[in-house]
């Protein structure tokens, strides 16, 4: 059975005769998923969305829907509702007004509207809000209003353009629940556009690294960040430490001066790579005891760990999070486990990355 929702095939988009927005764009996304498009301004996250929409016609390459071609279908003939970064609500008309809007532009009777309006708010936890005025609404309460227009249509697909932007961080953060809960509900496809990690690492079963109008990388939240296939990915997904390195061999990688043992394999003997520690998975040990000695540079209090830079004999700056306190200008001994060290190979497609990341896979089924 066909699982997919949403297809784009080469899709490029240019504006005005500038460089293009979208650079060749293919991707497949399932039912009854959530997906996040992360990315850096001006990367094409938006430009995906309004090509979903029915906004925008793609410059080259199709968009399917549900298995057909949408190139030409207009928005209001499309099964998908959009979520604003502002929430475009009419400040004119009331909570019920607001939700009830795009069923009265379709003639539904009366009594249709009434239980479909009550349905969407109950659904967002605003029943009993209905004869309230937009400007009397909390930002929170203003985004659940937004939703629920969006819901109250039925739509396959919601589309959400950065809707968390504008709230304080304690309400961005409940919201992040309250939208995972309410896609897990509703069983529809949320497609959610962040420029902020650490959200889309929360909320996602699949996320989309862009830049420059092209995927860098696709797939879970833990993959994306454990197994990052570029520089811009690892560093753009979470803190990284990431230096050159050489694989001498299967299971075994040369950085800083000396060799370790790790968990990559399928890399040419003796290519240069670049290689991935996370700050998490270092740890704060006796020089005698760590696999390498660093000198501790600076040291901050960030609440739940200390961020300590530290240089290691090569010049190498490694950061380390740690609830151990490391005095300044100190020498220290780093210690990791081998699955700590990511090997990122240069220029790797995503195609050839998957298929390295499989082998391991195949490979640990036969052992």
């Amino acid at each position: 059975m066909d699982t997919s929702i949403i297809r784009f095939e080469n899709v490029s988009q240019i504006y005005d005769g500038a460089g293009p927005v979208l650079n060749d764009v293919s991707f497949e996304l399932e039912k009854g998923k959530f997906y996040t498009l992360l990315g850096p301004s001006g990367c094409g996250k938006t430009t995906i969305l309004r090509l979903i929409a029915g906004f925008i016609t793609p410059t080259k390459g199709d968009v399917y829907i549900e298995g057909k071609k949408v190139n030409n279908i207009p928005a209001n003939e499309r099964q998908v509702n959009t979520v604003f970064q502002d929430y475009a609500l009419f400040p004119h008309l009331n909570v019920f007004e607001n939700v009830a809007f795009g069923l009265r532009i379709k003639k539904l009777k009366k009594a249709e509207v009434e239980r479909r309006v009550k349905e969407a708010l109950e659904f967002v936890n605003l029943k009993g809000y209905e004869n309230r005025e937009i400007s009397e609404m909390s930002g929170g309460q203003r985004q659940r209003v937004a939703i629920a227009r969006a819901i109250v249509n039925d739509p396959e697909v919601i589309l959400l353009d950065e809707p968390l932007s504008a709230l304080d961080l304690k309400l961005r953060t409940e919201m992040q629940y309250e939208l995972r809960e309410l896609q897990q509900r509703l069983g529809k496809t949320f497609i959610f556009v962040t420029h902020d990690q650490e959200e889309a690492l929360a909320m996602s079963d699949e996320i989309f690294v862009m830049k420059a109008g092209e995927i860098q990388q696709s797939g879970t939240p833990m993959d994306i960040y454990d197994e990052p296939i570029n520089r811009f990915v690892a560093d753009f997904i979470g803190e990284s430490n990431i230096v050159a390195g050489e694989m001498i061999e299967d299971y075994r990688v040369r950085f800083a001066n000396k060799e370790f043992e790790c968990v990559d394999q399928g890399l040419n003997p003796n290519e240069q790579v670049e290689i991935v520690i996370r700050p998490e998975d270092l740890e704060i040990t006796s020089v005698s005891q760590g696999k390498m000695a660093v000198t501790v540079d600076t040291q901050l209090f960030r609440g739940v760990h200390f961020e300590i830079s530290t240089i290691d004999e090569v010049g190498n700056e490694w950061l380390v999070h740690s609830t151990k306190k490391a005095e300044v200008g100190s020498l220290i001994g780093l210690d990791f486990d081998p699955e700590a060290i990511h090997v990122m190979r240069l220029n790797e497609s995503e195609e050839a990355f998957d298929a390295r990341l499989e082998s391991y896979g195949a490979e640990a089924d036969e052992k």
